[in-house]
């Protein structure tokens, strides 16, 4: 690997740190909110601003499984059917590490950078993909990501070691990710809840239907008894 000095090597990581922030930030606020909107007609912002405790344990202990009971009580807050976010959320941690995802293909291509190594654009398409895929076999631990960022490197034939080098910054950028990955989660519970609405106000007519016929039925119950 060529460098020529640690300085340079330093100036390389903050590039590759800023291009991750930004990445994250822009699917964040930008992909994800256009997705939103799209299927919920509704502005995310007023949705994003009431998940405060989420992101902020989401970023202390860059951990989906550890946020997910918060993110959970948090929906519930927001008034989202509770069959909903027990059944969204819990996938959402295990599989939906969109921001992961993001990630590790950005670092393959710094590292294939530092590398002098070409990236063509069948590559970047290859290593994109991989990591989505490797993304979804993710943790949802902290740094969890450098474990499954080996299959990314061995997509552009790079030597595993490699991940060494994003080592020193890692850690930082792990918790950025993961406040992507749990807010993407509540956002996909909130859509879901939206496009489930015809099914879920028909399930509480039968349920209240369900209710009010109960007592009459318990009463005939107990007329044959006596008979």
């Amino acid at each position: 690997m060529e460098i020529d000095s640690f300085a340079d090597l330093v100036g390389r990581l903050g590039l590759y740190f800023m291009t991750v922030l930004l990445g994250l930030f822009l699917h964040g606020f930008g992909t994800l909110s256009v997705l939103f909107m799209l299927a919920t007609k509704k502005l995310p912002c007023r949705y994003i601003a009431k998940m405060g405790q989420v992101m902020a344990t989401a970023f202390g202990t860059a951990s989906s499984s550890a946020t997910m009971p918060i993110t959970i009580g948090c929906c519930d807050d927001m008034g989202l059917d509770p069959r909903i976010t027990r059944f969204v959320i819990p996938i959402g941690a295990t599989i939906n590490m969109d921001g992961t995802a993001l990630y590790e293909a950005v670092a393959a291509i710094f590292i294939a950078q530092l590398r002098k190594v070409e990236m063509s654009f069948g590559k970047i398409v290859a290593v994109s993909v991989t990591a989505t895929a490797a993304s979804i076999g993710a943790a949802g631990i902290p740094q969890a990501g450098l474990v499954t960022m080996v299959m990314v490197l061995d997509t552009v034939n790079l030597p595993a070691e490699d991940v060494s080098i994003i080592l020193a910054v890692d850690w930082l950028l792990d918790r950025f990710r993961t406040t992507i990955n749990v807010v993407c989660d509540a956002l996909g519970a909130i859509i879901v809840t939206t496009l489930s609405q015809g099914d879920i106000e028909k399930s509480r007519v039968i349920h209240q239907n369900d209710r009010e016929l109960a007592p009459a039925h318990e009463l005939t119950e107990l007329e044959k008894g006596d008979h």
